[in-house]
Formats: C-alpha cells, sequence, structure tokens
C-alpha cells in the first residue's frame, strides 16, 4: 500500500513512520511520498535525508481550500498513493478531497478524541486536570479531529506533570501508536462499521479491566 505523509512541522511523526519502514515494521505500507505546505519544515529534511521523493505545495499560494486540495490531489496521483496519513498537517481537508480516499486518511492527534480536539490538546489536557491523557488515531471527516476513532493510547497524567512532561510523553506513544495503525490498515486488518473501528488480531484488555488513578 503506497502512502502519503503529509506534515507542517518538524516531522516525528514521520519519523517514527521513516524508521518502522527502515526496520521492516511497516510492511506492507511504504511511505512512497511526503508532501509539505511549509517550505522548509523538519518535515522535508527527514524525508530528503531517508531518500523518499516529497513536495512543497505553500497553501497561501491558492486562493482558497479547494483550488489547494485540487492541486494536492494532483500531485497524490503521480505517487499511485491510497493512504494519507496526517503527520502534524495544520490544514483542514475539503469533502472533495477526502471522497478521493474513501476511509483512507489517518490523522494522528495528541489527545484522546472525542476530548480536547483542535490545537494545544496536551495543554487542554493539562490544564482541565484530566487524571489520563493520551493520542488517537482516527480517520480524518471534513470537521475538526471528529472522525472515527480507530486506535487510542492511554498515557496517565503524573503528579509532578507539566504541560510539557505531559506532551513528550504523549509525543512518545504517538510514535508508537501511528506506525502500527499504518500497518494494520494496510494489512487490511481496519474495519469500520459506522462510527465504530475495529482492528483485527489487534491486542486486547480483558473485558471488565479498567484504568484507575488511585
Amino acid at each position: 500500500m503506497n502512502v502519503a505523509v503529509l506534515a507542517s512541522g518538524g516531522g516525528t511523526n514521520l519519523q517514527a513512520l521513516l524508521d518502522a519502514q527502515a526496520q521492516g515494521r511497516l510492511a506492507p505500507a511504504r511511505v512512497t511520498v511526503v508532501g509539505v505546505n511549509v517550505a522548509g519544515c523538519g518535515a522535508l529534511a527527514r524525508a530528503e535525508a531517508a531518500g523518499v521523493p516529497t513536495f512543497v505545495l505553500p497553501h497561501g499560494a491558492f486562493p482558497d481550500r479547494g483550488a489547494f486540495d485540487t492541486a494536492l490531489l494532483e500531485k497524490l496521483r503521480d505517487f499511485d498513493v491510497s493512504c494519507v496519513v496526517l503527520a502534524g498537517f495544520m490544514r483542514l481537508l475539503t469533502p472533495a478531497f477526502l471522497d478521493a480516499f474513501p476511509d483512507g486518511v489517518l490523522n494522528v492527534h495528541p489527545a484522546l478524541l472525542p476530548a480536547f480536539p483542535g490545537l494545544h490538546a496536551q495543554k487542554q489536557a493539562f490544564e482541565a486536570g484530566v487524571k489520563f491523557a493520551g493520542c488517537t488515531v482516527h480517520f480524518v471527516d471534513a470537521g475538526v479531529d471528529s472522525g472515527p476513532i480507530v486506535a487510542q493510547a492511554v498515557v496517565p497524567v503524573l503528579p509532578d506533570d507539566t504541560a510539557e512532561t505531559l506532551q513528550q510523553r504523549i509525543l512518545r506513544q504517538e510514535h508508537a501508536l501511528l506506525p502500527a495503525v499504518v500497518r494494520a490498515h494496510a494489512e487490511g486488518r481496519v474495519r469500520r462499521e459506522g462510527r465504530r473501528v475495529q482492528i483485527d488480531d489487534a491486542p486486547r484488555a480483558a473485558s471488565d479491566a479498567a484504568l484507575s488513578s488511585l
């Protein structure tokens, strides 16, 4: 399965995918192209260092979201992409773009959705005083972090945490969760019925298992 990764920033989740690919933990998925909308961002340098084809598509060069997404689709068609992963891509995608990849656009978000969507989710969680934070990989829809949830990882909030330390511990879980979901998707193990998503053969907790902050 050919995968495109879209990013806008430093690219640490992209790096997690590239590392998994180099170690044979991503197959049958393969990152075949990386696109960024911010010239000179860290994700671009990471992709180039790994020898992955790249393109830069500055969103400011287009009059609206629709025009940008049309150009983005044209770029991706050159690489026969069947899955798109948003790894810190700071743009909302239009329905026309999403319709080109049915159940094929994944995003990683640093919170346990549906709580704390949008920007600065880790800070939102910390300031809300939650006892458990985490990250989510979800299918992308036209809303903001509102698509069906594929997988989540839970991170306890420690008594001595700051917003920054919590963010770093969540990020480590993002780096583990995202490649695992992309591989499962490529293997055909991700099944969606409405808003409920199941991953076949995924490790499962006991049916009465619970997490407690005590």
